[in-house]
């Protein structure tokens, strides 16, 4: 369950992000990689703070 708030508030912050960035009048395309390399560096960041520990 931890995960799926983790990456419920983490597309919170990235859909900010690329509203400003579209705002500012930053071109589709630069918001859309942008948006990519973000998705993926939250989806490992995520994995690695809800990852259970072994207990051994």
């Amino acid at each position: 369950m931890s995960f799926v708030l983790y990456m419920i508030g983490f597309l919170i912050f990235l859909a900010g992000l690329a509203w400003g960035a579209s705002v500012a009048g930053v071109p589709t395309l630069y918001i859309g990689i942008g948006a990519l390399i973000i998705l993926g560096i939250g989806i490992f960041s995520a994995v690695g703070r809800t990852r259970s520990k072994d207990p051994s």
